[in-house]
């Protein structure tokens, strides 16, 4: 069992990454409303079973994938609780098979740790060689759930308010796929 705060729907009072940083400042600059949750290190969907109890949503899955050439990189969103399956992936969109880009590569890219991928590393400049993709049915949902760049900080936000403000903001075009 993990240990989740209470709610909080003000910026933490200490941010232990830059990215995490980041975060909190443009979530006040767009004006998007969010809730958030400190808790001990969460690495696996299972370890979101009670961030998803606190928050009452769900935490979506954020994988970095890329090609076998390590030259193609790719930030992939899906809901949390369906498996990944490479095949299905690279066929929606067309491209070779996919594995799971290393942690050195995560750190440098996304400027974030295993477990803690979070479309929010599209805010850094290292993350513009990454491909947004979003599985439909993530942009279905009424809520978004992930990480604030860390393993111990979970975020509640409005999809809409992810899809309509964040990412023009951050000028990405997410490749939106089913699978």
């Amino acid at each position: 069992m993990v240990l989740v705060s209470e709610a909080y729907t003000s910026v933490p009072e200490i941010c232990n990454t830059p990215l995490q940083e980041k975060v909190y400042q443009v979530l006040q600059e767009l004006d998007m409303a969010f809730q958030r949750v400190e808790t001990e290190e969460v690495i696996t969907m299972e370890d979101c079973q009670q961030i998803n109890e606190r928050l009452e949503m769900d935490m979506v899955k954020t994988l970095f994938l890329c090609n076998r050439q390590k030259t193609n990189f790719y930030l992939f969103v899906t809901c949390g609780d369906k498996p990944f399956k490479s095949k299905e992936f690279s066929q929606a969109l067309e491209i070779a098979r996919v594995s799971f880009a290393s942690a050195e590569q995560m750190a440098e890219m996304l400027g974030a740790k295993i477990g803690a991928a979070t479309i929010f590393s599209t805010l850094l400049e290292e993350a513009k060689k990454v491909q947004l993709v979003l599985d439909k049915d993530v942009c279905d949902q009424e809520y978004y759930g992930c990480s604030d760049g860390t393993t111990t900080g979970y975020l509640k936000l409005r999809t809409s308010d992810v899809l309509q403000k964040y990412l023009p903001y951050v000028k990405r075009q997410p490749k939106i796929i089913e699978v």
